[in-house]
């Protein structure tokens, strides 16, 4: 459809935008079926060539806990091998001492922590306390940076719990702003469950700024379970978030949310930002021929409204 969507700029937004692609590690790593480590691969080679700036490739974690990615290692020694330098820099996430250990072994550059902005999250997920999660990630922070490896933060239930409800925003502050004191560069506010809406998002970010963190410190990581995911970007936006995670196809979701549809479409959120004029640098059209793709090894359709509206032939592309 030549010329659409059609590019109608808003006065105050940012003119760039960075997606960080997680449809590699957040969007397969809960799939029930074991998706053979080469499909994992291809998966990649061609969201990189859709021209995405970052595509988080997996995580270095126990293969008991989470038996999708138990094949971390060799997916990053194949990709390393292929791609060089490229696969080292591709972000991967490191829940412990052993993952970081992994990551440093392959020469890889960017490692990610997942902490938790409640206590019964930290709980069930990470078998601790909300003040003692960090006593897990200091040495693993710490080690990394001596590494010299850029370190990401995730943040999960920043907009609401499913055990707690409402999460009160000082407290999110207070865990971002523990790992940034930790040595995080970035962190990624998660709204697990998808249940945040736009004034919310702005409060938050702007809790933040009262906080001293600012928006280039900042990335928002929305679910669309409430169909709210791209009304919370543009509140971002509007704040002056310029990161942006999503997952190709709107693969992934936390098993958590009741009747999740997944994380925020990496095509519903491009267009987006195509009609606004926001810079991204990503292909489409070679982002919904990769989505269609794994679709097909999935064998499921993709969830991404923007898949389903140009995805038609695109599958062997």
């Amino acid at each position: 459809m030549t010329g659409l969507p059609m590019v109608v700029p808003e006065a105050g937004l940012p003119a760039k935008v960075t997606i960080y692609e997680v449809g590699a590690r957040d969007g397969l790593q809960n799939e029930k079926s074991v998706v053979p480590t080469e499909v994992k691969a291809e998966f990649v080679r061609r969201l990189l060539a859709a021209g995405l700036p970052i595509v988080e490739a997996t995580s270095f974690v126990h293969p008991r806990w989470v038996p999708q990615l138990a094949d971390a290692a060799d997916l990053m020694t194949g990709l390393t091998a292929e791609l060089g330098d490229t696969a080292r820099g591709l972000p991967v996430l490191v829940p412990n001492q052993r993952g970081l250990d992994r990551a440093v072994e392959l020469g890889l550059r960017h490692v990610a922590v997942f902490a938790s902005a409640t206590e019964t999250f930290a709980s069930k997920n990470l078998n601790r306390t909300l003040a003692s999660q960090f006593e897990m990630f200091a040495p693993t922070i710490e080690q990394a940076r001596a590494a010299g490896m850029d370190v990401r933060g995730y943040v999960s239930m920043c907009f609401g719990d499913p055990w707690e409800g409402a999460v009160p925003i000082e407290q999110v502050v207070a865990v971002g702003r523990r790992l940034l004191d930790l040595g995080v560069g970035q962190l990624s506010l998660g709204d697990t469950i998808g249940v945040a809406t736009a004034g919310h998002v702005r409060a938050l970010v702007a809790a933040f700024a009262e906080a001293g963190v600012g928006c280039e410190r900042l990335a928002l990581h929305f679910h669309d379970t409430y169909g709210q995911a791209l009304t919370n970007v543009h509140a971002g936006l509007q704040s002056g978030v310029t990161t942006y995670d999503a997952s190709a196809g709107g693969l992934g979701g936390c098993p958590y949310a009741k009747s999740a549809t997944g994380n925020l479409a990496t095509e519903d959120l491009v267009w987006f930002l195509t009609g606004l004029g926001i810079e991204h640098g990503v292909d489409l059209d070679a982002v919904v021929a990769a989505s269609v793709w794994m679709a097909g090894r999935l064998g499921r359709p993709s969830p991404s409204a923007v898949v389903r509206a140009l995805g038609a032939g695109a599958a062997d592309s």
